[in-house]
């Protein structure tokens, strides 16, 4: 038998992920990378299954409709960048659609190329500070939660009349709500706080021990999160410690391409999480993007790190930590409130972990719960909902999922990515308020 008779069509076999090999000189090579969209671009118009992803495909298949050979060919190498920046690298079209992802003889891997393009234009055109400033939410949230800053940066978040303001300096659209700080971070308020681990009980891949990983989002914008994932855990025998001295996963200065800076946080937070993991500790992050930076990406982006691997291999989601647990039969299912109906969001960061319906599974358990799942793009994605230039396609993105979420008539709507749970209610009529699923659950054990 041939070689070639052995190859499967795509999709016949698990996808394959190449690494991103952005320390070689290639990766850069402009001509390069041009000639590869156009390869890919083709074969994308030739199929064109993820139309209704997100806005980047439209894009493309315009350019070229529109173009006078309505080929690839006819649209000019100029416009790839139009069909490169409404890419937000959700990783959907990879998962889910694409049926020519390696190990297929055409080996696409469409959001990857999109992350090359991405940093290829970072490097000769350094976006506008105001990019920067919104792809740094460790630095914002350590300067907006400062003392009477925190009023006045909350008030002018709230105010409709400054929306034009913050469209004119962060590049933010007048109507997109931008979120709220906390003036009391989750560091501050488990500052000195030691949690005694000598009787952890470990089970099955988990060693019953949680360093929690704060993320930029529940350390200053909702430190309830982190609250409501401390208070879960510790009810269920499971002491957490908080990773001192963390600094953003990297993820949004990933989107804007901007790799370099993406290892410098790597050198900084890599080394914490690894020492944790010798020292028996999990580590577990409530937002699904953080999770993914450091199960996938960084990875990726950096193969041959051991640390990196050993932060790999023992990272968690919450709801996947704790289903690994319940199987092991070391979940305390004893709950106190029922849930009701659930319209549940699955964040696309965390679908591409291929974890399963976790968070729905455990949440199932509570008597009285039924969780119904609802696996489309919120729109929101990073910066994407927010900013000026693609506040309407977000908006328009999330209208099929708002739908699909109000057709239960639920009691609450929740998904594991806050800002896409609040860009989906957002667009809600009733003033409905998403909620991350791990607070759902305190409530059920009423604690």
């Amino acid at each position: 038998m041939s070689e070639q008779d052995t190859i499967k069509e795509g999709s016949l076999g698990a996808p394959e992920r190449h690494t991103l090999k952005w320390r070689e000189e290639s990766f850069w090579d402009e001509g390069a990378l041009n000639a590869e969209m156009e390869r890919v671009f083709d074969i994308c118009h030739g199929c064109r299954r993820c139309f209704s992803l997100c806005e980047a495909f439209p894009t493309l298949f315009d350019l070229i409709d529109e173009s006078e050979t309505m080929e690839i060919d006819g649209v000019d190498r100029a416009d790839f960048g139009k069909v490169v920046d409404q890419c937000y690298l959700c990783d959907m079209c990879f998962m889910s659609k694409c049926p020519y992802v390696p190990p297929h003889p055409w080996e696409v891997d469409f959001p990857k190329l999109m992350q090359r393009a991405k940093a290829v234009e970072f490097r000769k055109h350094k976006p506008p500070m105001s990019r920067r400033l919104l792809s740094s939410p460790d630095r914002m949230g350590k300067w907006a939660t400062l003392p009477v800053v925190v009023n006045v940066v909350n008030g002018a978040n709230r105010s409709r009349a400054l929306g034009p303001v913050r469209e004119w300096t962060l590049g933010v659209h007048r109507d997109a709500r931008a979120p709220q700080y906390d003036p009391k971070p989750l560091r501050k308020r488990h500052r000195g706080e030691q949690p005694d681990a000598d009787g952890a009980r470990p089970a099955g891949r988990t060693t019953g021990k949680a360093a929690l990983f704060a993320t930029c989002y529940c350390d200053f914008n909702e430190p309830n999160i982190g609250d409501d994932l401390i208070a879960v855990f510790e009810h269920n025998g499971i002491p957490v410690t908080l990773v001192e001295g963390e600094r953003c996963c990297g993820m949004p200065k990933m989107e804007i391409g901007d790799l370099e800076s993406v290892a410098a946080l790597k050198d900084i937070n890599v080394p914490k999480l690894a020492a944790l993991v010798d020292a028996g500790w999990d580590i577990v992050a409530p937002i699904p993007s953080c999770v993914l930076m450091y199960k996938q990406e960084l990875p990726l982006m950096f193969p041959g790190d051991e640390q990196v691997t050993k932060v790999r291999d023992h990272v968690f989601d919450p709801f996947e930590y704790l289903h690994l647990r319940h199987r092991e039969g070391e979940l305390d299912t004893e709950f106190a409130n029922e849930l009701g109906d659930v319209s549940y969001h699955v964040a696309c960061h965390l679908r591409v972990q291929n974890l399963g319906l976790r968070t729905r599974d455990v949440l199932n358990l509570v008597p009285g719960t039924k969780v119904n799942p609802v696996a489309r793009c919120s729109g929101h994605d990073g910066t994407y909902g927010v900013r000026k230039e693609t506040f309407e396609a977000a908006r328009k993105l999330a209208r099929p999922t708002v739908r699909q979420l109000e057709s239960k008539e639920p009691k609450h709507v929740a998904s594991d990515c806050p800002l896409a749970g609040k860009h989906l209610t957002d667009n809600m009529d009733g003033g409905r308020v998403a909620r991350h699923p791990i607070s759902l659950l305190r409530y059920a054990y009423g604690i």
